[in-house]
């Protein structure tokens, strides 16, 4: 069994519309980008990075057909389908919050979808044991009918609707890493027993009125939704703590067919849109530790499916330290940063205070 990595260039050319200096934006022309974080460089390069270091070696290198109109209709309305294709074809605009695109972003993000739901069936399937599927653009801020935060379709709802309607499984486990709350993901699940959403994010970073605690569901779905917002500064042991103390026993109570990662890598230390402590390291740690959640409870069916990281020199790095984990490969790509981030991670008083914040809001979940 093997890990399989999902990708496409033509992501990489997903463009920020009227943001872009290189115009007519379309077509053969490959879009620039000015002052968009979310920008093809920081995917482009971790991909690069693993064909440098010779990783590609030990992966599943693929691609996939863009997710199909019914498979993003079992999530997004055709009013909204619609309007954001009505707009792709006559050169872009922006529909909803900070979701700028270009010619062609329709078809560009239905291909996102389409490799997060290729690796989650191969997965499911028995293809592979587990996969990471380099998305872009985004999902995990998109509602149902509301673009939002550089994310135009949700890729990882639209990826669990087609295994559900497939049979491959019903219940299903989220969890979203990324510094910035997955609301849109979180909508779209909160009123679905058989979708567990969990989200670890710096509170009150994105969007500012999202993410809190108390926001656990509604209706069938009460109580299978659960944020844990961390306080800025927070870092390794804080995430580490995160994991053991909320989102492992939670996985252990919902039992889930298969487990999701919106795997975000803004919460590292250097990320422009974060304020979090995070290195390459904690990455590692945290897909070692749902690995095994998995083994434990779904025979080892695990998807990480990208989500934000703003560091064009940081994230192949925390990238590579995440499919080195999820492949067992006899390849490294040494972190640069190491050393650096080692003597700035929080002081063990700051640890203790997140820690105790974090036991507070387990108790609060019931956990």
């Amino acid at each position: 069994m093997t890990t399989a990595f999902y990708s496409d260039e033509r992501c990489f050319w997903h463009g920020g519309g009227n943001y872009a200096f290189t115009l007519p934006v379309a077509g053969l022309i490959q879009p620039t980008f000015a002052g968009l974080p979310e920008n093809p460089e920081t995917k482009r390069r971790l991909r690069n990075l693993i064909e440098v270091t010779g990783l590609t070696r030990h992966l599943v290198m693929r691609g996939a057909e863009a997710a199909t109109k019914d498979d993003l209709l079992r999530v997004h309305p055709e009013s909204y389908l619609s309007a954001f294709k009505a707009m792709s074809d006559a050169g872009g605009g922006e529909l909803g919050l900070r979701t700028p695109f270009g010619a062609g972003g329709y078809e560009i993000a239905a291909l996102s979808a389409g490799l997060a739901t290729a690796a989650v069936q191969a997965v499911l399937r028995g293809e592979v044991r587990n996969a990471y599927a380099l998305s872009r653009p985004p999902g995990h801020h998109c509602t149902a009918d509301f673009p939002n935060g550089f994310c135009l379709l949700n890729n990882i709802a639209i990826a669990i609707r087609a295994v559900q309607a497939e049979g491959l499984a019903r219940r299903v486990a989220v969890i979203d890493w990324d510094v910035h709350h997955g609301n849109g993901t979180e909508a779209i699940f909160y009123d679905d027993p058989d979708v567990l959403t969990i989200s670890l994010h710096q509170d009150r970073n994105y969007p500012m009125d999202t993410g809190g605690i108390e926001a656990t569901g509604t209706g069938a779905g009460l109580g299978f939704n659960l944020n844990l917002p961390l306080p800025p500064g927070a870092g390794h042991v804080s995430y580490l703590r995160a994991m053991e103390r909320v989102v492992l026993p939670a996985l252990d109570r919902f039992r889930p067919e298969a487990i999701i990662v919106g795997c975000g890598f803004d919460a590292a230390a250097v990320d422009p849109l974060g304020r979090m402590l995070c290195t390459a390291g904690t990455f590692r740690d945290l897909t070692r530790l749902v690995m095994r959640a998995a083994d434990r409870l779904c025979d080892g069916r695990l998807v990480l499916v990208h989500e934000g990281g703003y560091s064009e020199v940081y994230v192949p790095f925390c990238g590579h330290a995440v499919l080195e984990e999820l492949s067992g490969a006899p390849v490294s790509a040494p972190d640069p940063l190491a050393a650096t981030l080692a003597k700035r991670q929080p002081d063990a008083r700051f640890d203790a205070f997140v820690a105790g914040w974090i036991d507070e809001a387990a108790t609060a979940l019931g956990l």
